[in-house]
């Protein structure tokens, strides 16, 4: 992702009307939706939104247009898209929007975007949830963490995505903390084959506890996976074991029957 310490010239809080279609960037897409599920109380508690192209394709090509100059734009416009889309569809649970951290130089700016949006589509403030990428390389950490409280202040849930494979690992944390941990999943691939995987996550769920953090196991692809993770203790999940990302759409929800032999607390 491009890095920018100095506000571009056109940094202005946008219109609704200005990202629906692109307007503001000059390239368009669109969002899938994957469900985040609570396995304890068999409910989808949420959806992350996740930029496709306009025929569901890969972000990628899009992302290629992005650029220091229009990162904010981009940021914006992401968010606009999809509320606009979460409210059509019916959302009942919290949307998942990731932040950009680089990308947000007047919090304020962004926060009026988004809450102009969520009034437009009737879509309560209260079940936005903001992920924050540990994987992007910030500039600024003093400048993200007042964003962050801003944010948090604001009355918008938080998330730390990525966490275990970025830049700032505990050191994030150190900063701020958000209401939901989503651990990487470089560290759940195949965890129960992984003494070593074990050990970590162990150790992560207990910093969660004590931090009162809200652990959430990300990319599970596997029922081998999703057991170990029961037993561990997790109830969030989020991956291809459960539903690929819908696009423009919400897909149905696999859940995986209880493994034999154990009885875990709802």
């Amino acid at each position: 992702m491009p890095e920018s310490t100095t506000a571009p010239s056109d940094y202005q809080e946008l219109p609704c009307a200005a990202c629906t279609k692109g307007q503001a960037l000059g390239f368009d897409f669109s969002m899938a939706f994957q469900p985040i599920v609570d396995v304890a109380q068999q409910r989808i508690v949420g959806y992350e939104a996740l930029a496709r192209g306009l025929n569901g394709e890969s972000a990628a090509q899009g992302m290629s247009q992005v650029n220091a100059q229009n990162l904010y734009r981009f940021d914006q416009t992401c968010r606009v898209k999809a509320i606009a889309l979460a409210a059509e569809l019916g959302i009942t649970g919290y949307v998942s929007i990731n932040f950009l951290p680089n990308a947000v130089y007047r919090p304020e700016l962004c926060i009026r975007t988004t809450l102009a949006a969520a009034a437009r589509y009737n879509f309560p403030v209260e079940r936005i949830l903001f992920e924050i990428t540990e994987a992007e390389h910030v500039v600024d950490k003093a400048h993200l963490r007042d964003i962050i409280r801003y944010y948090q202040n604001s009355g918008f849930r938080t998330a730390l995505d990525d966490f275990g494979a970025g830049y700032a690992g505990l050191n994030m944390l150190a900063s701020f903390q958000p209401d939901i941990i989503k651990i990487d999943r470089e560290l759940l691939s195949d965890i129960d084959a992984s003494p070593v995987k074990q050990t970590i996550i162990r150790h992560t769920l207990a910093l969660c506890r004590e931090l009162n953090l809200t652990p959430l196991a990300e990319g599970v692809e596997t029922l081998a996976e999703y057991y170990y993770l029961r037993r561990a203790g997790f109830n969030l999940f989020q991956g291809y074991l459960f539903a690929r990302p819908g696009f423009e759409q919400l897909p149905d929800v696999y859940w995986p029957a209880e493994e034999p032999g154990t009885q875990l607390s709802k």
